[in-house]
């Protein structure tokens, strides 16, 4: 076996129009091979090859690993995987740049993206991923613009099934923060979950909407199948990027439009990172009331700030932006990463002040405990919603 002969194989394959099965693989070998090779040599070219045709390839043990966040690869040598504890140093080799190069485009073409010269970075989604068990985010760039080799970063997106009783048990839910998400939940307060990335914001919203009452009706828009609340009532609908041609795109803002005709009690969109914000406004303020969402955020008072910049580029002024944000959204629930783990670190109450802008008034956090003035306020909203 040779760096030529696999280089040559890989050439034949790329031509094939039918599924690279093992037995086309095979044949493939013992063709550019010209059948000197022993079973013992054509299936020790197959194992290389199927690393690198299949799945993610050399990848692929790490992110079918239980608590696997992202993989990360930035040079040959230095492949990074997160799994709830950071960042670490896989071990994981590629052979050279142009191993990364090929696992990077052929990931692309999978996810119905191209990735060239002409167009060095990619952002998709695989949807099979780990035998179509979980979702995988890619991105990936090329040099020269990525000036160390092709940099390529992988979040798998699993389904969030926990519910707060399992996250209460785990620490992640202080009992007097559990008593605060029961009581919103029942109020149907709509509501914002903040935090940043992987702090478990889709992981906290899931387990939220599985206390809804049975008898709602939950429709879920998302960009990336994440949120699997354990609910009997849920129609999740999941964005589509476009194709390869550049065709057969669906935005969230037109399955927003669609959630709003298939009657539903709470409307609920996913990861809120662009424009959709307006989407998420738009929805959060159609008279169904108890709906919610996910934005990136340091913290809840910085959540109104944040709003503001996502508005603008779906065109909502600051004024616009603030009168929505007041008439749809009366709570924000802040997660982060750090020494406890993942956990809930803060629950606010969005109000309004003399000018019109929202501020977040903060009613629970994890240091303090309850501040007096905040959970007093979300006593009275709570009780008015509840008829006590």
């Amino acid at each position: 076996m040779s760096d030529s002969l696999i280089d040559r194989v890989r050439e034949r394959l790329a031509a094939e129009s039918a599924p690279l099965r093992s037995t086309v693989v095979a044949a493939a070998i013992r063709a550019e091979s010209g059948g000197v090779l022993g079973d013992a040599e054509v299936l020790s070219t197959l194992r290389v090859l199927d690393t690198e045709l299949n799945g993610a390839g050399i990848l692929e043990p790490l992110l079918r690993l239980p608590g696997t966040t992202d993989v990360l690869v930035t040079s040959p040598a230095d492949v990074w995987i997160d799994d709830g504890n950071g960042l670490r140093h896989s071990g994981i080799r590629f052979p050279d740049e142009a191993a990364v190069r090929r696992l990077a485009q052929r990931l692309a073409a999978g996810a119905g993206r191209r990735l060239d010269d002409a167009q060095p970075w990619v952002d998709g989604q695989l949807t099979n991923a780990g035998g179509g068990r979980f979702t995988v985010r890619l991105h990936a760039v090329l040099p020269p613009v990525a000036a160390g080799g092709t940099c390529l970063s992988l979040r798998v997106l699993r389904p969030a099934t926990q519910d707060l009783d399992a996250l209460s048990a785990a620490g992640a839910i202080a009992p007097a923060a559990r008593e605060l998400l029961d009581a919103m939940v029942a109020a149907r307060l709509a509501f914002l979950v903040s935090g940043g990335t992987g702090a478990g914001k889709t992981t906290l919203l899931a387990a939220a909407l599985g206390a809804v009452a049975a008898d709602e009706r939950i429709i879920c828009v998302e960009d990336a199948p994440e949120l699997a609340p354990l609910h009997p009532h849920l129609v999740r609908l999941v964005a589509r990027v476009p194709n390869i041609e550049g065709a057969g795109e669906i935005t969230l803002r037109q399955l927003v439009r669609q959630a709003l005709r298939m009657r539903p009690d709470r409307i609920v969109v996913g990861e809120v990172r662009g424009a959709e914000v307006v989407d998420l406004l738009a929805a959060l303020n159609t008279g169904h009331e108890g709906g919610a969402g996910t934005v990136h955020a340091n913290s809840p008072a910085e959540v109104p700030a944040r709003l503001e910049a996502l508005a603008a580029l779906g065109g909502l002024d600051r004024a616009a932006l603030h009168s929505q944000l007041a008439a749809g959204v009366k709570a924000l629930v802040h997660v982060s990463r750090g020494p406890r783990g993942r956990c809930l670190d803060e629950i606010a109450l969005l109000r309004r002040d003399q000018n019109g802008c929202c501020y977040s008034m903060p009613v629970w956090q994890i240091d303090r405990g309850m501040e007096r003035d905040g959970a007093e306020s979300f006593g009275r909203l709570v009780s008015g919603r509840l008829g006590r």
